[in-house]
């Protein structure tokens, strides 16, 4: 679902206005041959060769082999697969859905200028590789966190606590809350 509308004098691309044959694609319902393929392509980390129906080899550039790759693992895990240009240009809803937030918290990041966006018209436009680069900087910003949370809990002794020690706090602290719910 990826289409060329004109925004302004620039030609953009959005997620909403397919043109007529372009749609996303699904996989199979029989996922064993897909498996099976991404078992070999994980086997093959080398490009390979693309046959045409006229026996004619044409090697693949690893560029595309590692897209082939990673759409056929998408597909492999039951999901549909798009392959936009990077140049696509989305609405503020699109970007957001694409984000998995809600429209005001992205227009809130584009406010404080955590996210580019264009502004062509009264309306703003964020580029897919804007929001692609906010992800993978969001990712990274987690697993730092995470990170020194994990270095803290180890200094604190947290991970060597058994099971059980575990589990007799959590009872204790449900009795405590229940005790509590009582006197009030």
């Amino acid at each position: 679902m990826v289409s060329t509308n004109q925004v302004g004098n620039e030609a953009s691309t959005t997620l909403m206005h397919p043109r007529p044959g372009e749609d996303v694609v699904l996989p199979p319902t029989d996922l064993g041959p897909l498996v099976h393929l991404a078992r070999f392509l994980e086997a093959h980390t080398e490009p390979a060769m693309l046959r045409g129906p006229d026996g004619e080899n044409i090697p693949l550039p690893p560029e595309v082999y590692t897209v082939l790759r990673q759409v056929v693992e998408v597909m492999r895990q039951g999901k549909a697969a798009l392959i936009a240009p990077q140049g696509l240009l989305l609405t503020t809803q699109e970007a957001a859905d694409f984000l998995g937030i809600s429209r005001p918290t992205l227009v809130r990041l584009l406010e404080e200028g955590a996210i580019p966006f264009e502004k062509p018209n009264r309306h703003r436009r964020i580029r897919l590789e804007h929001l692609v680069d906010f992800q993978h900087r969001r990712s990274t910003d987690r697993r730092a966190v995470l990170d020194q949370l994990t270095e803290q809990a180890s200094e604190l002794g947290l991970y060597e606590e058994t099971e059980a020690t575990y589990a007799k706090a959590l009872r204790e602290a449900r009795r405590s809350l229940a005790r509590k719910k009582i006197a009030d």
